[in-house]
Order: structure tokens, then C-alpha cells, then sequence
């Protein structure tokens, strides 16, 4: 066995160490099993215990990110949808993706059908998902919806 620190009850950011772990690092590390001040049990590396790389068994990162996220405007602005613009009109609807094999935007080919499909988001939802066989009928479908969808918003701004 080789030497190693004895981490015993040492403390480490929310972790105590309790006691020597029966697994090795792939490096050849001693490991460590800790008690984190949340309850949860983690087995660390004793190298990163005494560097600071690892300070709680996970919780104090969901933490951060949890504060973080409250305070990023951005953030909380797109929770529970797709990235729209002020009007509501989700941005897939505006641009046309590198994908886009029809040169239409919101007219795609389902392959496996063979038909064209129309679609169109408005405030986060659907408003038109409609298959048809022709180019023509799905294009026409499409402009009738951003006629109906987007001058509508556009006359109430």
C-alpha cells in the first residue's frame, strides 16, 4: 500500500471525510467516502478534497446555478417556451434554418409520407401543422397563416 494523508474527519468546503474508500483512482489516487452537509454520501479523490476541486457532492453547483438563474433576465424571459421576439413570434417562424430543403420557411418534405408539411408558432404554440401533397398548398397555407398571425399582431402593436 502507499502512503497516502489520512483525510479523517477532515473537513472540505460542505464535506467530511469519514473514512478511507475501498476504490482507488484510475491514476492510482487514494479515494475518500464524505458525508456532504445536504446528506448525500460521495466518494472523491483525496487529491481533489485538498486542492478545493471538489467541495460538496454536487449541491453547491445546483445552488450557484439555481441563484445565477434567478438573477439572468434572458433567462427567466425564456422559461416555458420556445425563443420568440417581443410580437410573441417564435423565431423558427422568421428564419430560415440551414436545414430548410424547400427554400420556404416553415414548409418542410417528410420523406417517409411524402408530403409537405406547413407549420407556423405563435406564442408557443402551433397554430398551423397541416400536411398536404403539394409544394404549392403547403407554401399557400403557410403565407395565409403569417397574413392572419403576423399582420394581425403587427396592426395591434
Amino acid at each position: 500500500m502507499s502512503h497516502c494523508i489520512d483525510l479523517t474527519d477532515q473537513r472540505f468546503g460542505r464535506l467530511k471525510v469519514e473514512k478511507r474508500a475501498k476504490i482507488v483512482a484510475r491514476n492510482g489516487n487514494v479515494c475518500w467516502q464524505c458525508l456532504c452537509d445536504c446528506g448525500n454520501r460521495v466518494v472523491v479523490e483525496g487529491y481533489a478534497l485538498r486542492k478545493g476541486i471538489t467541495r460538496s457532492c454536487g449541491c453547491l453547483r445546483r445552488e450557484v446555478s439555481r441563484k445565477n438563474a434567478r438573477h439572468n433576465e434572458s433567462f427567466i424571459n425564456a422559461q416555458g417556451g420556445a425563443l420568440v421576439n417581443k410580437n410573441g413570434i417564435g423565431y423558427s417562424s422568421l428564419i430560415k434554418s440551414k436545414r430548410n430543403r424547400t427554400g420556404v420557411i416553415g414548409v418542410s418534405f417528410d420523406k417517409k409520407s411524402g408530403t409537405y408539411i406547413a407549420r407556423l408558432m405563435y406564442h408557443g404554440r402551433y397554430v398551423l401543422n397541416q400536411a398536404t401533397r403539394s409544394f404549392d398548398e403547403a407554401v399557400e397555407l403557410r403565407h395565409k397563416a403569417e397574413q392572419e398571425y403576423f399582420n394581425a399582431k403587427k396592426v395591434s402593436d
